[in-house]
């Protein structure tokens, strides 16, 4: 048998089933929806399409491992106040591909936030609340700190 070491929000284990890290979603098992979204690395990754063998050394994200992350919070919040979610199933995705875009200053515009949730599908809220959801938590970020990451 052969031995792996990831890092998964600080420890190591398995997502869904040995570590029940249930906020990432499997989806369409392609890689296309985007409900297995996690980071990797810091970079946003499908899931779905990585064997685990492939994070060998590497440090992965979930959803959960974001607890007091101040750009989730501020994203949770403006999901909140602007309706941007009905059935949750894409939302922990979403809230960590809003998380890169914000970091990466990707949100200038409506156009560059929907280019940016492009790899995520809600089938439930036509985007709209989401996008703005996205541009608010920017805007406070970028009034918080300006000039950080």
């Amino acid at each position: 048998m052969t031995s792996i070491r990831l890092r998964i929000n600080g420890a190591a284990d398995f997502l869904r089933e040995r570590r029940n890290l249930t906020g990432t979603h499997l989806g369409c098992e392609h890689g296309v929806c985007g409900a297995c979204t996690v980071l990797v690395d810091g970079e946003p990754a499908r899931s779905c399409l990585m064997l685990a063998v492939a994070c060998d050394e590497r440090a992965v994200e979930t959803i959960e491992g974001f607890a007091g992350d101040r750009v989730i919070a501020t994203l949770r919040r403006t999901f909140h106040q602007h309706h941007a979610l009905q059935c949750g199933y894409c939302t922990p995705a979403m809230l960590i591909t809003a998380r890169d875009l914000i970091l990466r200053k990707r949100t200038g515009s409506e156009r560059e936030i929907r280019d940016g949730l492009a790899g995520n599908i809600c089938r439930c809220t036509g985007y709209t609340n989401i996008v703005a959801a996205i541009a608010e938590a920017a805007q406070e970020i970028g009034r918080e700190a300006p000039n950080a990451q």
